[in-house]
């Protein structure tokens, strides 16, 4: 895996609609901290004239072409759009969180702060960091069906409305799980075996600190070459709201309608037909439209995360 130099040029891709504070706020912090240092930078501002797709392929060909770093700054889903393009090429990849959760940041050690995580990657050093994929897309932090894309499309439009906040992302979930919610139906494949599941959600998660924060036993092996399912029975709308409160308590593991597992490769499809042909999948806070089966798994492509050097060992 490439271990770009000291003086490796940054071309850094700014989401200017996700996240906190104002966009021209942080790209002025990132240039002035990356021009104070004498390193060579692009700012690649998305606004409403191009898209995050389009501005990260152009980076990475910069980055492979100068033996350079892309760095996206925004929330989990600019990183995700980020990723596609970086995987399987040859550059270094930075982050500077400016979501909500920022769960990909805080499970790697990157400073929400964006000054000090811009001083951070003036020092950092290569890792390989696994990534999940669906249908060969990737994810690193979390993709599901069922509830849990309703959740997220609720809480996108509670956002545009109140503004973001951690606050409005709970109150949105809340009036989600509040309205009755027709089961899923899926065949999966897992291991060699096939079984029919009825479910309000599959959760599939990449990211140890997500699973640890809602108390899931499969947290240690998350990122470790497996992938953790998570799948809820159908329950009332008052047991629902009983599994979020257990899931902010970290507790969610010890609920009864609540399937957990560690797996490596998993297929899923719906096992009634469904009319239009495809499902709706959430992947890092996106929506996407994708046809059945659905198959997790580990991408084949490590991500070569810049991270934080080790502290120097103490002097035996």
């Amino acid at each position: 895996m490439i271990q770009p130099d000291r003086d490796a040029p940054l071309y850094v891709v700014l989401n200017a609609g996700s996240g906190r504070g104002d966009a021209q706020e942080t790209r002025a912090t990132i240039e002035r901290v990356l021009g104070q240092a004498g390193r060579r930078h692009e700012v690649m501002v998305r606004d409403h004239g191009a898209s995050v797709s389009d501005l990260a392929a152009r980076a990475v060909d910069l980055a492979c072409q100068h033996r350079g770093i892309v760095v996206a700054a925004g929330g989990d889903g600019t990183i995700n759009s980020v990723v596609q393009a970086v995987l399987g090429r040859d550059c270094a990849f930075g982050v500077l969180p400016q979501g909500t959760f920022n769960y990909f940041g805080r499970a790697h050690g990157i400073p929400a702060d964006t000054e000090i995580a811009t001083r951070a990657l003036l020092d950092a050093q290569v890792e390989p960091v696994q990534v999940g994929q669906v249908n060969g897309r990737a994810f690193l932090v979390n993709a599901s069906v069922g509830l849990y894309p309703q959740l997220l499309e609720d809480r996108e439009a509670y956002k545009q409305r109140y503004g973001r906040s951690r606050l409005v992302a709970l109150w949105s979930a809340v009036v989600t799980v509040s309205r009755a919610h027709r089961p899923l139906r899926l065949e999966m494949q897992c291991g060699g075996e096939t079984r029919q599941v009825r479910t309000l959600t599959l959760f599939v998660g990449n990211n140890p600190l997500q699973m640890a924060q809602i108390g899931l036993p499969e947290a240690p092996v998350t990122g470790d070459g497996q992938l953790a399912a998570v799948m809820l029975r159908p329950v009332s709308t008052l047991n629902l709201l009983g599994l979020m409160l257990q899931g902010a308590l970290g507790r969610l593991g010890e609920a009864e309608d609540v399937q957990s597992f560690a797996f490596e490769s998993l297929s899923v499809r719906p096992a009634a037909p469904r009319r239009r042909g495809t499902v709706r999948v959430a992947m890092d806070g996106e929506l996407f439209e994708m046809r059945a089966p659905l198959r997790f798994s580990v991408s084949p492509h490590a991500l070569p995360l810049m991270k934080l050097r080790p502290p120097p060992a103490p002097p035996a």
